[in-house]
């Protein structure tokens, strides 16, 4: 087991650990969470040997193997397969050992390598490599690609299969999912779920925490506390631990208060100074309870928007993609990634886009953002359109050289040039003000962005975007460098936002939380996705259960289509039939007891019948007006429609809840 015993921690002049002590045991799987700065990679490198405890005791069993994901960038030529085979040194180990002994010339020897070599799975390396490479999103096409052939998010995802590839007692995951979409986080937790050995993560994903781990370790003052139990358990169980204390807390400043009543009434007086200082004494032995410090949760909210046009934008026949590169020979095509769109975004809408990596999310998102322009097709916004934009990679928006203070006064100047000065606050010490609310205060305005955490710059983007009152909001994986309570801000800000959300991450957890409809992204359209995110979850690890169980009877590694590009498949429920026959008595009671259960609800029924007609009806209408809004080209008809479809939405939204109302009193009377 690995044990912590008092243990003084430091990293420069911060102190991370002061007399921290925990254990944790073989096998398990152990979440490590707190604020951002508390320590959690500073312990990470304790643990992996490259940092030493500056006081206590700290023991990890001698012979544990350990793995984890490298963090710097990799360079070679050599294949992705290759690279991540090296990351079984076991295996490395005996193939060097086969070398050797080949070169010795010795007989023995050269058979125990061998043997060895058998053992430590060199028969089946390329594909146990491979299934971890295609599970965490690579194409088959690219298992022999260069390394250096890759982008940096999908040499870090190598990285992490090397990791995964490594024989170990002890792995060690420092936010494993930030360059993850949501089809090859699943894959993961599948994964992580059959691994033997110990395992401590780092994450700010409060559903992979749920999924992976039984035992959180929160890191607060410089202490270690451990919680059975997953986050949601140990949020359940810290929610609770505060509240006692902070009823204790209240208490004992009651007492305080009493104590220094007393005190100063009667210290002076001769007759009371002998109770008095006997109080004096009882406060100064009185431990101490700290009041409680919960942590500086960030919390924002946007602002109503100025207006709500319906439709937000109509795409007809739109094709998303990139244009030929400049230096492309003439009459190079552009490239098409997404084609033939004919969709409406609505005001109030919440749409949640999921699809693969390389399947077109950030393009189409990237063109109604204004980005990049449709290849064909149109995009018709409606009037008084204000988007706000969270680019998938802050750079794209940030400056390095500049600070935040210098990037809101670009932005006051850039809306007022587009003639979109609203009511916002625009002068220096508004905008520091304003800066304040969103945690950079002080010498932070000036600090340039370059040498800012990726927490730091996600917040200088939402600060921006908060400040222009937008009705669209693009969001494109904007948790990647949040915390988790910066992310709880986020999707309670998101919930309250009156405006329309189009939301590509990763986070479930966000997606649940905000958005009520999705779109998949697959096969180079883009339709609607029947289901919700247990659907997508459950049909990703069947789909990749079946691609084994094919790959096992073919002989093959892998299969050849990606879960993410095949079309979604429906979901069915099987039910198990009683075999149990009843009597005659039985027979004739529960008919009875059905008649009597009929006439009850006979009234209630009869309502959800006109409601159901009634829904079905305002659908069928609905459908009618977003293909209208797709085909029609007039302001005036376009304007028309949207009104009628708020109407509908807002029709449908009371009907629905009419239909929840009435199935209730149905069930309850049935019970």
């Amino acid at each position: 087991m690995i044990t912590l015993k008092n243990v003084v921690l430091r990293r420069g002049a911060k102190l991370i650990l002061d007399a921290a002590s925990v254990t944790l045991n073989p096998g398990e799987k152990v979440g490590l969470v707190g604020r951002n700065g508390a320590g959690k990679s500073t312990l990470f490198a304790m643990l992996n040997g490259s940092l030493n405890e500056d006081g206590g005791e700290y023991s990890i069993p001698s012979l544990w193997r350990m793995a984890q994901v490298a963090q710097d960038m990799p360079e070679t030529e050599q294949s992705a397969t290759d690279y991540v085979i090296e990351g079984d040194v076991v295996l490395l180990e005996a193939q060097a050992e086969v070398d050797a002994s080949e070169i010795s010339g010795d007989g023995d020897r050269m058979a125990h390598a061998y043997m060895n070599l058998y053992d430590s799975g060199a028969h089946d390396a390329p594909s146990r490599a491979q299934a971890l490479i295609l599970g965490l999103g690579f194409k088959l096409s690219e298992l022999d690609n260069p390394v250096n052939s890759f982008s940096g998010g999908w040499r870090m995802r190598l990285q992490l299969a090397r990791a995964l590839m490594c024989p170990s007692d002890l792995l060690l995951l420092d936010e494993p999912t930030n360059h993850l979409d949501l089809d090859a986080l699943v894959w993961l937790e599948a994964w992580l779920k059959r691994y033997q050995g110990t395992m401590l993560v780092i994450s700010h994903d409060r559903e992979f925490l749920d999924a992976v781990t039984d035992v959180t370790v929160h890191i607060e003052s410089s202490k270690l506390i451990r919680y059975g139990g997953n986050y949601s358990k140990f949020e359940d169980l810290r929610s609770e631990q505060m509240a006692l204390q902070q009823t204790a807390f209240s208490k004992q400043q009651d007492k305080i208060a009493h104590l220094q009543k007393f005190i100063a009434r009667f210290k002076a007086k001769a007759s009371k100074a002998k109770q008095a200082q006997s109080r004096v004494k009882a406060l100064d032995r009185m431990e101490k309870i700290a009041p409680l410090l919960a942590e500086a949760d960030f919390t924002f909210e946007f602002k109503e928007p100025a207006n709500l046009p319906n439709p937000m934008l109509s795409m007809q026949h739109a094709y998303f993609g990139y244009p030929a590169p400049e230096d492309a020979p003439e009459g190079t095509p552009p490239t098409v990634i997404v084609q033939n769109v004919s969709k409406s975004v609505l005001a109030g809408q919440r749409i949640g886009i999921l699809g693969a990596n390389g399947q077109g999310k950030s393009t189409l998102v990237k063109t109604v953002a204004r980005a990049l322009m449709p290849i064909d097709g149109e995009l018709i916004e409606g009037k008084g359109l204000n988007i706000g934009y969270f680019a998938q990679q802050e750079l794209d928006v940030l400056r390095l050289e500049d600070n935040p203070l210098d990037h809101m006064i670009r932005l006051v100047k850039e809306v007022s040039a587009a003639g979109k000065m609203g009511n916002q606050a625009t002068r220096e010490q508004d905008l520091r003000s304003f800066l304040g609310n969103f945690n950079f205060g002080g010498d932070m305005v000036k600090q340039a962005v370059g040498s800012m955490s990726g927490g730091e710059k996600a917040r200088l983007v939402l600060c921006m975007i908060v400040w222009q009152r937008p009705n669209l909001l693009l969001l494109d994986e904007p948790t990647n460098h949040l915390d988790l309570a910066t992310r709880e801000a986020l999707s309670m800000a998101l919930n309250e936002f009156e405006g329309t959300v189009m939301l590509v991450s990763h986070d479930r957890a966000l997606l649940r939380a905000v958005c009520d409809e999705f779109w998949m992204v697959s096969k180079g359209g883009v339709e609607p996705f029947d289901g919700d995110l247990d659907d997508y979850q459950k049909y990703l690890l069947d789909y990749a259960k079946r691609q084994r169980e094919d790959a096992k009877k073919s002989g093959t590694s892998a299969a050849k289509t990606s879960p993410a590009q095949a079309a979604p498949a429906k979901l069915t429920e099987s039910k198990k039939n009683d075999s149990q026959q009843p009597n005659a008595e039985q027979k004739k009671a529960q008919a009875q007891r059905r008649q009597d259960q009929s006439e009850l609800t006979k009234p209630l029924r009869k309502e959800l019948d006109k409601v159901d007609l009634r829904m079905k009806s305002l659908g069928t209408e609905k459908d009618s007006l977003q293909a209208l809004l797709t085909r029609s080209k007039l302001p005036a008809e376009i304007a028309q429609t949207g009104k009628r479809l708020k109407v509908i939405e807002t029709e449908t939204g009371q009907l629905e809840e009419r239909w929840l109302e009435l199935t209730e009193q149905i069930e309850t009377a049935a019970a």
